[in-house]
């Protein structure tokens, strides 16, 4: 009975833990996309006086995924297992706020230097923000195992993303634009001051997390529960449960991590690489303005505020998985062809595509990232979650590179790029479909049962 009520109070903490949770996910995502709806400020040197011309701004954007792809996000996964996310996850949580106030620091400075010393700042903002998005998820299918896993986890995905969408909203609102107007460094930092704000209050909460976890495995310590979720010597795991260094090799040799990792790294490209061109592709292709552009596209992050908690829901109830990936590729195939082929001039086309777009956008996460704690053991989900991760980035680094080489030849246009993201999508349905007929011959896996 003893066990029986602290398994019911643990139920009701899971939530006020994920509360904790998605605040620093919320201001990861904000800093990231803070200049991205101001981009303009840095078309030339002469329109700041930090004085960052467009190629300096590129640089600074391509620093976020730098120590990710060199081994980073590896090295951050096995450490999340090997310490827990107690420990390792308060590391990369500090180093995204540090790598944050450096960024701040630089652009306050307006020195000569402040370019490298924003390219330093975002490289351990962005190694730090990819761990702590994988501690977060770790942590919610530790919380949440044997429960609504895919609900709280598309929860914390929609309040993330939130965070793109409120940079989206405010960095214009704080960065006014002003024709003939040199901003002051006090003027171009103001996105980057709320970040930072946003930044402090997240390490706050992951505190609060982190008393709350710490908590939760001594009282369990002695049940059966503590002995299901353990994962680490930091979570109360005996030696069977122990990492060990092998166990990376085992992850690696697991063919549903390859085709969950393929269909991660083929899905994301073909939205958040499309995100990085969209103005380049919808302003030529339906006639609209770049205000438009922007609210257009910012229908992706909006969308997945509302849809992605409710798809979540939906895989927790009916299951089928394997099914909603299928069909999340499939939509973004349609929205991709809309783009690519769908009379040229029309706004109405875009938008539509738009919603395809972030139906799937919504949908394959909410199918995807649960089934992750299915196919492999709870002591390797750490370096698994960082493994996907960093196919993901190395995806992400190849593909926006390849879509800037195709838009920068002579006579290409919109549709050429978009031919990539089709291919890409293509691609991605046929991978869920092969993962779905795996689901089918492996039902001891139950990636198409419902969470109970």
């Amino acid at each position: 009975m003893r066990d029986s009520s602290k398994q019911t109070f643990y139920r009701s903490a899971a939530w006020l833990a994920l509360a904790c949770l998605v605040v620093p996910m919320f201001a990861s995502y904000y800093f990231d996309d803070m200049f991205s709806s101001i981009s303009y400020l840095f078309e030339n040197a002469s329109l700041t006086q930090l004085g960052w011309d467009a190629a300096g701004y590129g640089l600074y954007a391509s620093g976020y995924s730098v120590l990710c792809v060199f081994g980073g996000l590896v090295i951050g996964g096995i450490l999340l297992d090997k310490w827990g996310v107690r420990v390792s996850g308060s590391v990369f949580v500090g180093m995204m706020a540090a790598g944050a106030g450096v960024v701040l620091w630089a652009l306050v400075s307006g020195a000569a230097w402040s370019l490298k010393a924003a390219y330093v700042g975002v490289m351990f903002f962005g190694l730090g923000s990819e761990i702590a998005g994988t501690a977060v998820t770790r942590s919610i299918a530790k919380w949440f195992k044997g429960g609504p896993m895919a609900l709280a986890m598309g929860l914390q995905l929609a309040i993330a993303r939130l965070g793109t969408a409120f940079a989206l909203v405010l960095s214009p609102m704080l960065v006014k634009e002003q024709a003939g107007h040199v901003y002051t460094l006090a003027e171009t930092a103001r996105p980057a001051v709320v970040g930072m704000g946003l930044m402090v209050l997240g390490l706050l909460l992951w505190a609060v997390f982190v008393a709350l976890d710490a908590r939760r495995d001594h009282s369990l310590a002695d049940g059966a529960a503590s002995r299901s979720d353990a994962s680490s010597p930091e979570e109360g795991g005996g030696d069977d449960d122990a990492f060990r260094f092998k166990d990376v090799l085992g992850v690696l040799g697991n063919k549903n991590f390859w085709m969950l990792g393929l269909l991660c790294v083929l899905f994301y490209s073909s939205i958040i690489a499309f995100k990085k061109f969209a103005g380049a592709i919808l302003i030529p292709r339906f006639d609209i303005p770049a205000q438009t552009a922007g609210w257009m596209v910012s229908m992706l992050p909006f969308s997945t505020v509302v849809f992605a908690p409710l798809f979540g829901m939906l895989v927790d109830k009916a299951g089928k998985g394997t099914r909603w990936m299928v069909t999340g590729a499939v939509l973004a195939l349609i929205a991709h062809l809309l783009l690519a082929f769908a009379p040229a001039g029309v706004p109405f086309w875009g938008y539509l595509a738009m919603v395809f777009l972030g139906f799937g956008y919504s949908l394959v996460p909410a199918a995807l990232w649960p089934s992750v704690p299915k196919i492999v053991p709870d002591k390797v989900l750490g370096t698994t979650f960082a493994l996907i991760y960093w196919v993901q980035n190395l995806g992400l680094l190849s593909f926006k590179w390849i879509a800037g080489v195709i838009l920068g030849r002579p006579g290409n246009g919109p549709v050429a790029v978009e031919l990539m993201f089709v291919g890409l999508c293509v691609a991605a349905v046929a991978v869920a479909l092969v993962f779905r007929r795996t689901s089918a011959r492996h039902p001891e896996l139950k990636l198409d049962l419902p969470n109970r």
